[in-house]
């Protein structure tokens, strides 16, 4: 008898769910068993990684010679991936529309793009094309102390920036209340979410979505009109600043222990926050993320990670690398990653599921990040920007609006963070550039 043939093996370097928010396991592991059980000529290889240490490795592979076929990266570092070269110095991943090539199914396997939301499926397009098929989103969101609100007065979670604030001069007023109204982290995120709801840039080349970014602005004013809000609530004793940049466990500590009846940060904290208020004795609401009220709404910004498909693959390999993202994200796989991480569903489909099977019945709290990222209008502002040097941009944004809360003045502030991130920018893209060019030397997903 002659021996079968070996194995086509399918590399696939995906994130590590357990660094990031929960600890239930990834449904890329049964994904992996019965895509091999269906197609048993593949043999599908899963490595993790945590998500910040990704863009370093892939680095270390590129030198080694030893490449993945699929890689997952964080949207924060979707520019690096674009600029990544492999050994021949060309693009080391290929795009995803161009792989596909206008196929329905691939293996058997329906394509999912089409069903994809397309505020999840468009952050991914860079000049027209798409270049990578998202895997997993989120958003930011307000959690509300439903028992505090009601005791202020406040029926409903706000959903502006006048609301956020007249709901926080009601919880000033309340005899015994919380220290404060409202906090959240100072890191990156609520920056882009601002600048992106008011329909604002933050860079040129339509947000680097149209080719790569030269100029940077900071200092907009879309961007000045957020940072004047946030400050305000600071100065009138409403916002709750523990005087250290990115500081989740303590804005996650100051909501539990009722110090504050409002909080912004991931639609993905559900995993824990609704817990902590079962656990306090109170109720949790969820709500959009407040926006300015003085223009119109343009969207939020997505979070989330996205698979990249290594270029050079034969035909069989390509092809079963492809077939295997879209199995991954089979309306079952997406509902249920959904289910268990606290993540928004990435396919229309998956929605339905967790419509039919009840989940956002009994869970209505966690459709709201899906119905605001469905409510974008789809520009480059909505979309956010794609910027190398992210990491390290995004450091001068909650840099400055430390120095601002510590009494700096912000149009100047704002204005040097600006020149220090257009440093930051020209000395990426002239690395990049070379000559020869090269593959980025910043390499950090966040600071």
């Amino acid at each position: 008898m002659a021996a079968a043939p070996p194995k086509i093996k399918i590399n696939v370097w995906l994130t590590d769910p357990t660094k990031w928010a929960t600890n239930a396991q990834d449904v890329a592991l049964s994904a992996a068993a019965s895509f091999t059980e269906k197609h048993p000529e593949y043999h599908v290889d899963i490595t993790r990684f945590d998500f910040r240490m990704m863009p370093s490795e892939v680095a270390r592979a590129t030198e080694q010679g030893a490449l993945p076929d699929i890689v997952e990266y964080h949207d924060a570092v979707t520019r690096l991936a674009l600029d990544t070269l492999g050994p021949d110095g060309s693009p080391l991943y290929t795009p995803i529309e161009r792989a596909i090539a206008g196929r329905s199914e691939i293996l058997g396997e329906p394509v999912v793009l089409g069903d994809m939301v397309p505020t999840v499926r468009e952050y991914f397009r860079y000049a027209g094309e798409l270049m990578s098929v998202p895997r997993t989103a989120s958003t930011m969101v307000l959690y509300a102390n439903m028992d505090l609100l009601a005791k202020a007065g406040v029926a409903e979670p706000p959903r502006t920036w006048r609301e956020v604030t007249a709901a926080c001069q009601a919880i000033r007023k309340m005899a015994g209340g919380p220290t404060h109204g409202i906090t959240w982290p100072n890191f990156y995120w609520p920056f882009l979410q601002a600048v992106a709801q008011q329909g604002g840039l933050i860079a040129d080349h339509d947000n680097g979505r149209s080719g790569r970014p030269e100029t940077t602005n900071l200092a907009s004013s879309e961007m000045m009109a957020f940072v004047a809000w946030w400050q305000g609530l600071h100065r009138d004793g409403h916002y709750l600043y523990t005087d250290e940049p990115g500081d989740f466990p303590g804005c996650f500590a100051a909501f539990e222990n009722q110090q504050v009846a409002l909080l912004l940060t991931s639609s993905v904290d559900a995993s824990h926050l609704l817990q902590r208020g079962e656990r306090q004795g109170f109720t949790v609401g969820v709500g959009p993320l407040p926006y300015n009220d003085e223009v119109p709404l343009a969207g939020n910004v997505l979070g989330g990670f996205s698979l990249w498909l290594t270029a050079g693959l034969d035909s069989a390999k390509r092809d079963g690398a492809l077939a295997f993202m879209q199995h991954l994200n089979s309306p079952r796989n997406v509902a249920d990653w959904a289910k268990h991480h606290y993540r928004i569903p990435i396919t229309r489909a998956a929605v339905d599921v967790l419509d039919q099977e009840g989940w956002y019945r009994r869970h209505p709290h966690l459709r709201v990040a899906g119905d605001q990222l469905e409510a974008a209008d789809g520009s480059p502002a909505a979309l956010g920007p794609l910027l190398g040097g992210h990491a390290e941009i995004m450091g001068e944004l909650t840099g400055a609006m430390h120095d601002v809360l510590s009494g700096a003045e912000p149009e100047a502030r704002f204005r040097q963070a600006n020149a220090r991130a257009q440093q930051i920018l020209d000395a990426y893209n002239a690395y990049c550039d070379g000559p020869p060019r090269r593959s980025p030397d910043l390499l950090a997903v966040s600071t």
